[in-house]
């Protein structure tokens, strides 16, 4: 179909491929069982194919979105063979996304409209947050941006430390303050460094306790406005960080920070090391907030900007 059109280099979408490997192998190990002795798609396999999808992570409302979608087809040309299914699946999963306008992007870009452009990250301990901070910026920079960094998660010292690492191997600037100083003081520190110094993007880390999610929503509020005394409708970006490999923890966790702030983008980390990289088609279809990055790998060009084709391609290629 005319969804697929190979927009990203060879080099990338070889690194998509890889990244998305042992969940496309899990994918089609399941799927060839459901299918396995039918030559037609009739409710049996259906009904198959709906566990494996809920089972790869796609989630049940995406799941029974795709399905219905299928027996559409299945009415309408009366015979589908078991043999097209996975043709038949690829184009109506990236039928399904292009409903939407998630996953559009094949680049590392800002908005053109206001400078500095900011981006508050946030998301829980452990997703691989400080590690996405630290590759997006090496991508901002080699788009030829001057980038700033803020270390605003200062509930830990690990995180900080983190932090300053990659900045140096980036080479960026980094703004930060001593463990348990106001978080809300950093990001205003880190804004008023990047005005001055004429910085196109400024990433600010923040703390990632969600145990309380008062708490949460308090201080990430504050610091949203502490921020916008020094620039205008700061942050331009809430971006939450899910770990892809958590499965539907990630749909969670996504459920628990868009009710604790306005998250306005998502990033899926660590597709490469697990199986469950389904759940990236069910959050991209389930919330009305796009997913803007997604980690295929250790390396700082494994921070890939999500397009929604290229991804379908690559996990039923």
């Amino acid at each position: 179909m005319s969804f697929f059109k190979n927009i990203f280099s060879s080099e990338k979408k070889e690194t998509l491929d890889k990244g998305l490997e042992k969940s496309k192998t899990s994918f089609f190990s399941k799927l060839n069982k459901a299918v396995a002795g039918k030559s037609k798609v009739d409710d049996d396999v259906l009904d198959n194919l709906e566990e494996v999808l809920v089972t790869s992570d796609v989630g049940v409302a995406t799941t029974l979105k795709v399905i219905e979608r299928i027996e559409e087809r299945v009415t309408k040309d009366k015979y589908l063979g078991t043999s097209e299914l996975n043709e038949i699946l690829r184009e109506e999963i990236a039928g399904l996304l292009s409903e939407t306008n998630v996953g559009e992007e094949t680049e590392f870009t800002i908005p053109k409209t206001h400078k500095p452009h900011v981006i508050m990250v946030v998301g829980v301990n452990g997703v691989g947050k400080t590690t996405t901070i630290g590759k997006m910026a090496y991508q901002f920079k080699k788009q030829g941006l001057n980038v700033v960094l803020g270390a605003a998660d200062t509930f830990r010292a690990a995180a900080i430390d983190q932090l300053q690492v990659w900045a140096d191997r980036v080479e960026v600037p980094i703004v930060k303050q001593s463990m348990g100083s106001d978080p809300a003081s950093v990001a205003f520190d880190t804004l008023q460094s990047a005005v001055t110094t004429n910085a196109d993007v400024v990433i600010i880390d923040t703390a990632g306790r969600l145990h309380n999610k008062v708490n949460l929503m308090n201080e990430l509020t504050k610091v949203k406005r502490v921020m916008q005394k020094v620039v205008d409708h700061a942050p331009h970006d809430v971006l939450l960080v899910l770990d892809g490999s958590t499965g539907q923890n990630a749909f969670e966790q996504a459920k628990q920070f868009t009710a604790a702030t306005e998250v306005t983008s998502l990033a899926v980390t660590k597709l490469d090391g697990t199986a469950k990289g389904g759940v990236v088609i069910g959050i991209s279809d389930q919330f009305q907030i796009p997913v803007k990055y997604i980690g295929v790998g250790e390396k700082m060009e494994d921070l890939q900007v999500f397009n929604k084709y290229e991804f379908v391609d690559s996990f039923f290629k």
